[in-house]
C-alpha cells in the first residue's frame, strides 16, 4: 500500500506540474486520471485533520468561501476548493496540491464544497467532523435524475453518519436527513429563517416538497420563503415541528441586514437566498465558537466574487451577475430583480455542455410572468433562441428581446444603454460572462478615454 500510494502521488504531483508548465486549467483533470487507475482515489491521502463539508443544490460555493474564511482568520491552516471542483475527482487533485510524496495531508481543517450526490462517495473515503446541507431542488436532471434520487443518496450515507449535521431545517427535503439516523440525534443542528417581508402565503415558484416524506400526508405551510423553502408542518404526524439551533429574524433586505442571538449583521447581499447561506454560517461559526468580531467583519465585508451576485459599475450602471443552473436559483434572481425600484434590463445566457446538463427543459419552470419594470431583455449563449422564446410565451413583449448568441457581443449590446442591468448565467456561461462583461466595461472606458 505504501508503495502504491506513493506511486500514485508522484504521478498526480506530476501531471498538476506538467499542466502548470503549460498554462493548462483543468482542476479535475489529475484526479480523474488517478481514479481512472484506482477507483477508491481519495484512500491514497492521509488525513489527520477535522473535515467540515457543505452540500446541497444551490449556495454550496458561497456557504464554503464564508466558513473558510472565518476558519482562516481564527489562525487555522486550512485547506478549501472555495471555486468548486466539488466531485471526488476535483477533490483528489486539490489534495494532491497540498500533500507530501506519503499522502499526508498537512492542514487544521478540510472546508470542503462536496457534490450532493458525491457526499456518499467522499466520505467513503475521508472521515468527515460535519456536513451542511442547504437545500434540495431539481437540478441537471439528465446527470443528478429526480430529486428524490438524489435525496435517498445522502439520506443512506447520514443513516450511518455519526458527526455534525447542520440542516435547513425550513427545507422539508433536508429536514428528513435528521431522522435517519436516530442515535445520532444529539449531533443534528437545524438553522432557519423568521418569515421575511416579502413571504407568501401560498407556492409562488415550483416547489418540490409538498408532501410528508415519514407518512405521505401533504404539508400544511404557515409561509413560504421562496420555491418549497418556508415554515412548514406536516398536520398528521408532526413533522417539521423542529427546535432550532439558530434561528435569524428581522431581515432586513432594503438594508442589507438580519438579527439572530440578538445581534445584528450587516451583509453584501440583499436576497433570501443568501440570507439563507448566512444562516447556516453563522450556525457552523456558533458551534466552532468562533469569535464575534471575526463573524460581524466576514458577513459584513466577504464578497464572493465567481458570479455570485457580483456587481460590475460602468459608469452610472450597476451590473448584477448571478449563477442559475436551475428554475430556483433563476426565479430568485428574478425576484431580486422585481424587489428593486426602477426600470431594468436583464441578459440571460443559456449554455447545454455537458457540465450544465444538456436538458434545458427547467427553463420552462421559471417564473417570467412575475417581470416588473423589465425594458428590455438580451439572450446568449447555445441556447438563446430557446430562453428567448420561454420568455416570449410567458407574455412578455418579443420587440423588446433582442436575440445574440455570442456572448462578447450581447455583454457589448447589453451595456450599450445605461441604467440598473442584471445577468443570468448557466453553470458553463458564468465564467466567459464575467469576462465579456468585463471586456466590454473596460473597452467603453478607453473609448471615452
Amino acid at each position: 500500500m505504501w508503495l502504491i500510494r506513493v506511486f500514485m502521488v508522484a504521478l498526480g504531483k506530476l501531471i498538476i506540474g506538467l499542466m502548470r508548465l503549460f498554462h493548462f486549467r483543468g482542476g479535475n483533470l489529475p484526479g480523474i486520471i488517478l481514479q481512472a487507475l484506482r477507483k477508491n482515489c481519495l484512500e491514497i491521502f492521509q488525513v489527520e485533520c477535522p473535515i467540515i463539508a457543505c452540500t446541497g443544490t444551490n449556495g454550496k460555493t458561497s456557504v464554503t468561501n464564508f466558513i473558510g474564511h472565518l476558519f482562516q482568520k481564527e489562525g487555522n491552516n486550512i485547506i478549501t476548493n472555495p471555486e468548486g471542483n466539488n466531485l471526488d475527482t476535483g477533490i483528489c487533485s486539490l489534495l494532491l496540491k497540498h500533500c507530501t510524496m506519503t499522502g499526508k495531508v498537512k492542514a487544521d481543517y478540510l472546508v470542503l464544497e462536496v457534490d450532493e450526490s458525491h457526499v456518499p462517495v467522499v466520505f467513503s473515503q475521508l472521515k468527515l467532523e460535519s456536513l451542511v446541507v442547504l437545500n434540495f431542488f431539481r437540478d441537471q436532471l439528465d446527470r443528478n435524475g429526480e430529486i428524490e434520487t438524489l435525496i435517498l443518496k445522502v439520506q443512506r450515507f447520514c443513516e450511518t453518519f455519526e458527526g455534525n449535521l447542520f440542516l435547513n431545517g425550513d427545507d422539508p427535503n433536508v429536514v428528513r436527513l435528521g431522522y435517519a439516523n436516530p442515535s445520532n440525534q444529539k449531533n443534528v443542528h437545524y438553522f432557519s429563517v423568521a418569515r421575511y417581508a416579502n413571504a407568501t402565503d401560498s407556492l409562488y415558484e415550483v416547489g418540490d416538497g409538498m408532501f410528508c416524506p415519514l407518512c405521505k400526508e401533504e404539508l400544511v405551510y404557515d409561509y413560504y420563503q421562496y420555491s418549497h423553502i418556508g415554515r412548514f408542518r406536516c398536520p398528521k404526524c408532526g413533522y417539521g415541528n423542529i427546535t432550532p439551533y439558530v434561528r435569524t429574524a428581522n431581515v432586513d433586505l432594503k438594508n442589507y441586514q438580519f438579527t439572530v442571538d440578538g445581534k445584528t449583521y450587516q451583509t453584501p447581499y440583499n436576497s433570501i437566498y443568501y440570507m439563507y447561506n448566512m444562516c447556516a454560517v453563522y450556525a457552523v461559526a456558533k458551534f466552532y465558537g468562533f469569535d464575534e468580531e471575526n463573524i460581524r467583519n466576514t458577513f459584513q465585508t466577504l464578497k464572493v466574487n465567481n458570479g455570485r451576485m457580483e456587481e460590475f459599475r460602468d459608469g452610472e450602471s450597476r451590473i448584477v451577475l448571478n449563477l442559475a443552473k436551475n428554475p430556483v436559483g433563476a426565479n430568485m434572481t428574478l425576484r431580486t430583480l422585481n424587489e428593486m425600484e426602477g426600470e431594468k434590463e436583464l441578459l440571460f445566457v443559456l449554455n447545454d455542455n455537458i457540465e450544465d446538463g444538456c436538458d434545458v427543459s427547467w427553463i420552462w419552470d421559471i417564473n417570467f410572468s412575475i417581470f416588473r419594470n423589465v425594458s428590455r431583455v438580451v439572450t446568449s449563449g447555445s441556447r438563446a433562441y430557446d430562453i428567448a422564446i420561454r420568455i416570449k410565451v410567458s407574455g412578455y413583449d418579443a420587440k423588446k428581446i433582442t436575440v445574440i448568441p455570442d456572448i462578447q457581443a450581447a455583454s457589448d449590446e447589453f451595456l450599450s444603454t445605461t441604467g440598473q442591468k442584471f445577468a443570468i448565467a448557466n453553470y458553463s456561461a458564468v465564467q466567459p460572462v464575467r469576462a465579456a462583461l468585463k471586456k466590454a466595461i473596460e473597452g467603453k472606458a478607453r473609448k471615452n478615454g
